[in-house]
């Protein structure tokens, strides 16, 4: 975890300094229309009655950018063109097309986090970090969390155990060779993991995935090695932000009696695009003016899920060949 800093108009923290408290003691990231003081004073008492967020939140929200741009195959990676391209030969529209995160979609969505001052996790390619290490290294320096996203854009779940281990950890060491920060978070192409995965992923050293979209909160499944945390993921979100409002006033009406998420997916190449860009502004502008609103990388939100466990849901599932759900193998 960089040291980068952050504010929030009224005071400085270090992320480090919170990330280390949240693990500890819960004391979490930024919370939007509370001053410093009060902050304090609730954060020694805990949450609200009535929330199980930090300083008594009602909503959190977590947004994903993932930094997929350059690790896709030359040929036959889906993209915005029907009409399959040849076995074989390079599809250069395609792979420019990916290409636009790199020089447009995640510098002008950085520019934008940092407006609002909001810290984001970005779920990074390996390949995608070797081919672009500058840009990983700065995604990090601003303050935003560096989480996994595999060696390549393709699937991993039909891997044998040994070489899907691989293909995670190839991807954790690129990270960490660009940005010096070892990943603890976890997304698998289409959310697609195998059986063992979550596992392998505890094995080593990660604390979450998001590769479950069945709740609008976080929660622990149980696997041999301890818990594991679920940072839920949203197939309905994906870089549609027309419906963004909607979506925040229902889970922030809910959040009133209890325990809310919104989480939101920004692929490079898509929400990158100026008009995304200025629907997605207005929306945080909008975020930003109501209170009790915890804006915080998933790493943060999978800290305090742990360090608050007794308001955290936790699952004792069977091995997923039986349930069809992520868990432990079995």
């Amino acid at each position: 975890m960089s040291d980068s800093r952050f504010t929030d108009g009224r005071h400085e923290l270090s992320r480090r300094t919170l990330l280390t408290a949240a693990a500890a003691l819960a004391v979490p990231a930024v919370l939007q229309g509370e001053p410093a003081d009060k902050q304090a004073a609730q954060g020694t008492r805990g949450p609200k009655a009535s929330s199980t967020w930090p300083h008594g939140a009602r909503l959190a929200v977590s947004f994903s950018l993932m930094f997929e741009a350059g690790g896709q195959p030359a040929s036959g990676a889906g993209g915005v063109i029907p009409d399959p391209i040849q076995q074989g030969s390079p599809d250069l529209p395609t792979n420019a097309f990916f290409q636009y995160g790199v020089y447009e979609g995640i510098p002008r969505l950085l520019d934008l986090f940092d407006k609002h001052r909001i810290k984001m996790s970005s779920f990074m390619i390996g390949r995608a970090v070797d081919k672009a290490p500058d840009l990983a290294r700065e995604i990090v320096r601003r303050g935003h969390e560096a989480a996994a996203h595999g060696r390549t854009w393709e699937n991993s779940y039909a891997l044998d155990a040994d070489a899907e281990r691989r293909f995670i950890a190839d991807g954790v060491e690129s990270i960490i060779k660009a940005t010096g920060e070892r990943p603890v978070g976890w997304n698998a192409y289409w959310m697609r993991n195998s059986p063992r995965t979550l596992d392998i992923l505890q094995s080593l050293g990660f604390l979450y995935h998001i590769d479950e979209p069945s709740r609008d909160e976080p929660f622990i499944v149980k696997l041999k090695g301890g818990d594991f945390v679920t940072v839920p993921y949203t197939f309905h979100l994906n870089d549609i932000v027309s419906s963004l409002r909607d979506e925040f006033d229902q889970l922030y009406e809910e959040g009133s009696h209890r325990r809310r998420m919104m989480v939101f997916s920004l692929h490079d190449r898509i929400s990158g695009h100026p008009n995304r860009v200025r629907s997605l502004d207005r929306f945080l502008t909008y975020a930003r003016s109501k209170p009790d609103v915890w804006f915080a990388r998933k790493d943060e939100i999978a800290h305090w899920a742990l360090a608050n466990r007794s308001a955290t849901p936790i699952l004792e599932r069977g091995p997923p060949t039986v349930t069809g759900l992520p868990g432990a193998a079995g």
